[in-house]
Order: C-alpha cells, then sequence, then structure tokens
C-alpha cells in the first residue's frame, strides 16, 4: 500500500536562535523547535527532567476528601478492596495502591485485598460480582483505580450496601458523575489539576503521593512505584509529555537500577539484556502484562508485581509468558483466517470500511486482528467474536478518523459500547451483527475524508549521512522517552544509491547497503520485501527511517531502521508545518 510521506517543516530563525542558545546539533533544533520547544529552558527541562518539577498532588480536585476517607478507613481499620481493570494501567496501579497499604495499613494484613475483575465473566470496570465479593467480605471501602468514572448506577448500589467508592480514574466522565466520596480525575471538567493526560496508575500514584505526605513519611517514598508508573504509562499509550515524561523518565531509571521483582521476572523470562527504553515496556512488558487478562485471569498479574521475592515472581512471569504465548498463537491463527475471509470477499475492496465477525474467535484477541487488518487494509475496523450469549468486539480507527462517534451513531444495534477517538469495545445480540455492520459502513462512507483512507508517515527532518555519527547519535537518544507527543524522530534521506548488497531477508524483509555522497549506511527495513523490485530500476531513491544502534560481536554500528522508501522524488512531497 502507497504510504504518503508528511515532511514537517519549522521556522528557520526560530531554529537559528535556538540553535545560538543551546549549541544543539540543527538537525535537533529543527525537531524540537516543531514541539513547541524553543527556549534554553525548555531545552534543559525536556533532556534534563527534574523530579522536582511534579505538580503537587492536592492540586487534583477530591484529594482532600480521598485522603481524609481512607485515613478514616486506617484509624478505625475498616476492610479496604483495592479495584483495578485487567490491562496494564489497572494492574500496575491496584499493585502500587496494594504495596503502599500492606505496608502502611496499621491493622492486620488481611483487612486489605485487591480485586481484578474477570474479563469475560464480568467485562470491563466495575462489575456487580465486585461489588458483591465486597458486601460478602465486609468491605467498607472500594477504592477503584483505572476505571469506575462511568459505573455511576453499581456505585449507587454498592453505597446503598454501606460500601463507599473513591475513584481514581483518567477516562472522560459523563456529565452524570458517580456518588462516590471523591473522585480522582484530572478530565473532569472543575478539576484543576494543571496536566490532563495522567494515566490510571499514575492518578494512583499521586493519591499515594498525598497519602504520603499526610503520613509524614520519606519525600522519595512514593518513588519506590516509578518503574510500575513508567509501565503504565508506556503501555496505555498515554501522550508522553508533560508529567507524564517526569514519571516515565525516572520510572525507566528504576527499571534499569532497581527494578520490582516482577519487571525483573519478565526482563529475565523476554530475554532482554541491553538498556531498557520505553519502546522496550511498550512492545516486550506490557504484552505479557495484557496478556494475563486477555487469555486468562489478570489477578496473577498483581500477585507477580507484589511478590514477596523474586522466585516468587519468576513463578507467576511464567504463567504470563504462557499466556502470552498463547495470545501470539490465537493473533496469528485469526489474523491468517481473516486475511482468507477478506481476500475472497470481492465486495471488501469497495467498502470504506472493514468488518469481520466468526463465532469461534478468541474475544481477547479481536482488537490486536483489527490492528492487523488496518495494517493492510487502513480503513476503520470492527473485529467480533462470540461471547457467552452475546457478540463482543473491537474498533480500530485510522488518522484522523473517530471511531467511537462512527460507533456511537450505530448504538441502537448495541448493547453496550464505549472507548475513545482511535478504539473502541462493542456488545450486541447475535441478530444484530448484520445492522451492525450495515449500519457502520453507511457511517463511516459519510464520515471519512479520502485522505484518511491513505496511511501516512509523518517525517521530522532531512538527515543527510554525512551527519551521522556517535554524537547526533548520542543528542538523539537524550530525547527519550518516546511515545505519542514526542515520537521517535524519522528522518528522509534523499538520493540515495543501492550498494547493490541490498537483500531480501526471510522472505519479508530486506537488509539494505545504501550510499549516499560516498557515505554508506546499512539498515534493516521488517516487512518491506514487497517494495524490493524498485532496486532494479539503478535509480537514485528517497529513505525513510529512523536511527538505531546495531550490536554484533562487542562491536556497536548505527545502521537505518528503514520505515519506507521510493524513487527518489525530490522535492515534490507533499509538505505540512510542524506545531508552533
Amino acid at each position: 500500500m502507497q504510504k504518503r510521506w508528511n515532511i514537517l517543516q519549522a521556522d528557520p530563525a526560530r531554529v537559528a536562535v535556538l540553535q545560538t542558545a543551546s549549541t544543539i546539533n540543527p538537525v535537533i533544533c529543527r525537531i524540537l523547535v516543531q514541539r513547541g520547544i524553543e527556549t534554553f529552558d525548555q531545552v534543559e527541562s525536556f533532556f534534563h527532567p527534574q523530579i522536582t518539577q511534579l505538580h503537587s498532588p492536592w492540586l487534583m480536585k477530591d484529594m482532600d476528601k480521598a485522603v481524609s476517607r481512607i485515613l478514616q478507613a486506617f484509624q478505625q481499620q475498616e476492610k479496604i478492596l483495592i479495584y483495578g481493570d485487567y490491562d496494564v494501567d489497572g494492574t500496575t496501579a491496584v499493585a502500587c495502591l496494594f504495596q503502599f497499604f500492606q505496608k502502611y495499613y496499621p491493622g492486620p494484613s488481611d483487612l486489605i485485598d485487591f480485586y481484578i475483575p474477570h474479563r469475560y465473566r464480568e467485562g470491563y470496570g466495575i462489575s456487580a460480582q465486585g461489588i458483591d465479593f465486597a458486601r460478602e467480605n465486609g468491605f467498607s471501602l472500594i477504592i477503584s483505580l483505572d476505571c469506575g468514572i462511568k459505573s455511576t448506577g453499581l456505585i449507587t448500589h454498592a453505597l446503598s450496601l454501606g460500601i463507599d467508592f473513591i475513584v481514581c480514574d483518567h477516562h472522560l466522565p459523563d456529565a452524570e458523575l458517580p456518588p462516590a466520596v471523591a473522585i480522582l480525575n484530572p478530565k473532569q471538567q472543575d478539576c484543576p489539576y494543571p496536566y490532563k493526560e495522567l494515566c490510571g496508575c499514575a492518578v494512583g500514584f499521586k493519591l499515594i503521593t498525598a497519602l504520603a505526605e499526610s503520613l509524614n513519611l520519606r519525600n522519595d517514598e512514593p518513588f519506590r512505584y516509578l518503574d510500575l508508573v513508567a509501565t503504565a504509562i508506556a503501555g496505555d499509550i498515554v501522550p508522553m509529555d508533560g508529567e507524564n515524561r517526569i514519571l516515565a523518565y525516572y520510572g525507566l531509571k528504576k527499571v534499569n537500577e532497581n527494578p520490582n521483582d516482577g519487571i525483573r521476572a519478565l526482563i529475565q523470562l523476554s530475554g532482554l539484556q541491553k538498556e531498557l527504553r520505553a519502546a522496550n515496556l511498550v512492545f516486550m512488558i506490557a504484552p505479557r502484562v495484557n496478556a494475563a487478562g486477555r487469555m486468562d485471569d489478570a489477578r496473577k498479574v498483581v500477585q507477580m508485581f507484589t511478590a514477596p521475592d523474586l522466585t516468587k515472581a519468576m513463578e507467576y512471569a511464567g504463567l504470563l509468558h504462557a499466556d502470552n504465548t498463547d495470545r501470539k498463537e490465537a493473533d496469528n491463527s485469526m489474523t491468517a483466517e481473516a486475511f482468507a475471509i477478506l481476500e475472497k470477499d470481492a465486495g471488501h475492496l469497495n467498502r470504506k470500511s472493514t468488518f469481520i465477525y466468526q463465532p469461534h474467535w478468541h474475544k481477547g484477541v479481536v482488537g490486536i486482528v483489527a490492528s492487523r487488518l488496518i495494517e493492510r487494509y487502513y480503513r476503520p475496523t470492527v473485529v467480533l467474536a462470540r461471547s457467552g450469549a452475546l457478540i463482543a468486539g473491537s474498533a480500530r480507527s485510522v488518522n484522523g478518523f473517530n471511531v467511537y462517534e462512527a460507533i456511537h451513531a450505530c448504538r441502537e444495534h448495541l448493547v453496550h459500547y464505549g472507548g475513545h477517538f482511535a478504539a473502541a469495545g462493542v456488545t450486541l445480540l447475535p441478530e444484530q451483527v448484520d445492522a451492525f455492520s450495515l449500519k457502520f459502513e453507511e457511517i463511516v462512507t459519510s464520515m471519512i475524508s479520502t485522505g484518511s483512507l491513505i496511511p501516512e508517515i509523518t517525517v521530522d527532518a532531512e538527515l543527510p549521512f554525512t551527519a551521522i555519527d556517535p554524537s547526533f547519535y548520542n543528542t538523539l537518544n537524550d530525547m527519550q522517552p518516546f511515545g505519542p507527543g514526542n515520537t521517535q524522530p524519522v528522518f528522509i534521506a534523499r538520493n540515495v544509491i543501492d550498494k547493490g548488497y541490498s537483500k531480501i531477508v526471510k522472505e519479508q524483509h530486506i537488509r539494505f547497503s545504501l550510499c549516499q555522497d560516498g557515505i554508506t549506511m546499512d539498515g534493516i527495513g521488517f516487512g518491506l520485501a514487497h517494495k524490493f523490485p524498485l532496486f532494479s530500476a539503478k535509480a537514485p531513491l528517497d529513505v525513510l527511517f529512523t536511527l538505531e544502534e546495531n550490536e554484533w560481536n562487542n562491536q556497536k554500528n548505527l545502521q537505518l531502521k528503514v520505515i519506507d522508501f521510493d524513487l527518489s522524488r525530490g522535492l515534490t512531497q507533499k509538505v505540512r508545518p510542524g506545531k508552533k
């Protein structure tokens, strides 16, 4: 599939001013200006974030109420249930608060417990079964993490049973809020907290910070949980800017220096030996955590993160590793089956959406399969599977299209739905599948622009091979951690010549050997083998890439990770301005 290259621009005058003030490489200066970093102080704050720059937790609405209710529970030795979602954000949040309470709750340890709902028996968020568990076991306070903001009915029911709720969430609230004792959510309309993009675990971390102050603990006591917070920030794909960047920066330091035993166990099972980056948390650690909830019961994730020693953590990590293996197998088989079905569907190519349902598919993997289908067909996608008496599934979007709005417009055919701009989840009755499919296609067709159906690669800057050296790479590396809002820079090199040694490896990838202005760079392009015939033209190429370090036989060399390439088009590509 041909992709559109959008090359960002930056005001040359602003770049020059920043370069004079900071003496940073001009290409890096250009990228910084595009990202709104234009002064020396902003550069210092970006490259050297300080933990002291974190906002006071007391700025969050209801923080005083939450802390007061928890201290009351401590004093009266009430039973407290810590309740969290089954994904990486929810389970890390529960692990953080549960460990903190285990350490500082003044009563017997059996008065503190945690609850993770089962994905298939209970579904996302607060469940009736969870409230029943609290009632049957005498819990008078539930603290929900990464969920609860939309559970007005169930929290009202809990209140009628004498169970108070403190909601810690980061999802967008509805107009009607649940009747909780306190709601910690910076996205509340009247919450003055300065940074709005915290993940659920980070909201829980803020609660721990406020509790630590109230209990007169050491200032650095909450920092012992930063590795789990960083894992949640990376795994939940929240913006890597502002306060999230500070938390992730110091959390990654802890991951690499003194990680939680659960993280250490996952690192060992993953075979990771180099210094971990945010990308390792996203692609190696988070999938193993999420696999537990996708394939089985996510309670063991919290047990792993709160294990008393590494040996016990390794036992639970082994279970997660097995779940992840099962997840991969289900993912591969379902994706292959989906491709086969769609290739035989003659009408699919004429539709603006992809919609597929197979009753035997595993519900926990449908979101991953939807993402795989978008990689090939690049359309808003719904993938459904049978879930008991209902049909359940996930929707995924393409650039610039609000799939949640599209799902909302189909609500007459749904039992339940939820989500955000890029992704959503749905449940519906079996007899509504066909009607939902037709309505979804109708809505997508009426809403989507032609440009949104063409995949786009954002290019940060032109980078000639002559400018690539260890010093440049080190400065580039200092821009970590990467994530939304601070993505890994993508470069373009123009008029590059194949040295004649480029070749296809493992039938899918290309091993590159490219030359520009007498400088040769090697590289790897994953999944680009279908474009190898372009080399037959013996013509100059334009190459899009990120820069990485390759280590082989104890030698380190810089190489290109090629994202896309085409016959050289000079400066004729579409140019889009960067952020001002």
